[in-house]
């Protein structure tokens, strides 16, 4: 008989995390056109902005499109008009001196045609406020206003030259969107399963929610341990280094303050315990069962650094677990969960909990469902899952 031993539970601490969600788009159309560069965009330019913020930090997801003649890179500028300090950009590069920001293309997304956009983002800090900027201009010409364009330069930073990943599975291990599953129940290359214990969780396949063609996997969590239900693949991952996993996933109620987790990998660099992703405080997290550790931290500055999942719309998630130095990594949609990466660099308040196990995780297997350790019900669906050793996009 199996011993059933409880797992600790964390203490949490309710966090003001404000989440706001503000779009802003400016639009020109048809200003006195300036000489024509190959990277002027004289005629028109068009941005969309939009903020998820908490206390203290904020992410904006960016769009620019190009309204007049195609170009061959970008540059786009503008004014904080509060203390927001930038600290990273991703498929950009992006410099700030005083209140002024400046983000130039990555490369493989500087080519825009007449239409074309570019969607990138960045990472900040503030302490006050935290308003949304309008000055907008793509290589000096004003998004909002005639100014004349200006040749781009240079950028001070060598932009990345990697291409993003396809949203196909290209040779992934899994690609799955469950369309070969028949019944309601879980069968063939995916198994119910429930580590530990089982409660009165449920895992069914679905044929009215699904993110693309017409089934997905639901999960019915319940709250208190012992309640653990999961879909487990069959397929073996112990040779698949490093691991990359893209879902997408949709849930019904904000992640809690106690800890939940809804992805669980058996790994053996653990004994077979398992490496979790879920949530706790109100954010994303990964967990370690053998020791309990979380990245990041669940102190204030380390939730802060997290991202809640967002409720009642398909999420892309995605995650990288490098087998040979432990590093990892986490998407929600084309944005960088900046707690929940981890590279071997200590941070503050973030990872030395996590830094304290120096062994690098190898993930032998996936399990999509649903454990808590307290409160926490919440409905869950699952689609479009792959596993592979090479980036794969949304």
């Amino acid at each position: 008989m199996r011993t059933l031993v409880p797992r600790l539970r964390h203490r949490s601490w309710v966090s003001a995390v404000l989440a706001g969600f503000s779009v802003v788009g400016l639009l020109l159309a048809g200003f006195v056109a300036a000489p024509v560069s190959s990277a002027a965009a004289d005629s028109g330019c068009r941005v969309d902005y939009t903020v998820n913020q908490w206390s203290g930090g904020y992410t904006a997801a960016i769009k620019v499109t190009n309204l007049g003649p195609a170009v061959t890179s970008w540059r786009l500028t503008w004014t904080y008009g509060g203390d927001q300090k930038v600290t990273s950009a991703w498929n950009a590069t992006a410099s700030q001196s005083g209140k002024a920001v400046t983000v130039t293309d990555a490369g493989w997304n500087g080519a825009l045609a007449t239409g074309g956009s570019a969607d990138f983002g960045v990472q900040g800090t503030y302490q006050s406020a935290n308003p949304t900027p309008s000055d907008f201009a793509v290589n000096g010409v004003s998004c909002g206003g005639a100014t004349a364009p200006t040749d781009p330069g240079t950028p001070t930073t060598t932009p990345p030259t990697t291409p993003p990943p396809s949203s196909g599975c290209g040779g992934a291990v899994i690609c799955t969107g469950f369309e070969d599953q028949s019944g309601t129940t879980p069968s063939g290359a995916w198994q119910f399963t429930a580590p530990d214990c089982q409660g009165t969780g449920t895992v069914t396949v679905d044929t009215s929610v699904a993110h693309s063609g017409g089934k997905s996997i639901r999960v019915d969590g319940k709250a208190g341990y012992c309640n653990h239900a999961f879909v487990a693949t069959t397929a073996d991952l112990s040779s698949v280094g490093p691991v990359y996993i893209r879902m997408w996933v949709r849930h019904t109620t904000a992640l809690p303050a106690g800890h939940v987790a809804f992805v669980s990998m058996p790994d053996s660099s653990q004994g077979g315990k398992a490496l979790r992703i879920g949530g706790q405080n109100g954010a994303l997290q990964w967990n370690r069962e053998i020791d309990d550790a979380t990245l990041p931290a669940q102190s204030p500055t380390g939730v802060a650094q997290s991202a809640p999942l967002p409720t009642g719309s398909w999420q892309c998630l995605r995650f990288m677990v490098d087998t040979s130095n432990g590093h990892l990594d986490t998407w929600l949609g084309d944005q960088q969960v900046p707690g929940l990466h981890q590279d071997g660099v200590p941070t503050a308040d973030i990872d030395q909990q996590w830094l304290s196990r120096t062994t690098a995780p190898r993930p032998t297997g996936l399990r999509l469902g649903w454990e808590s350790y307290g409160g926490g019900d919440d409905t869950l669906w699952f689609d479009d899952v792959a596993v592979g050793s090479a980036p794969i996009g949304c």
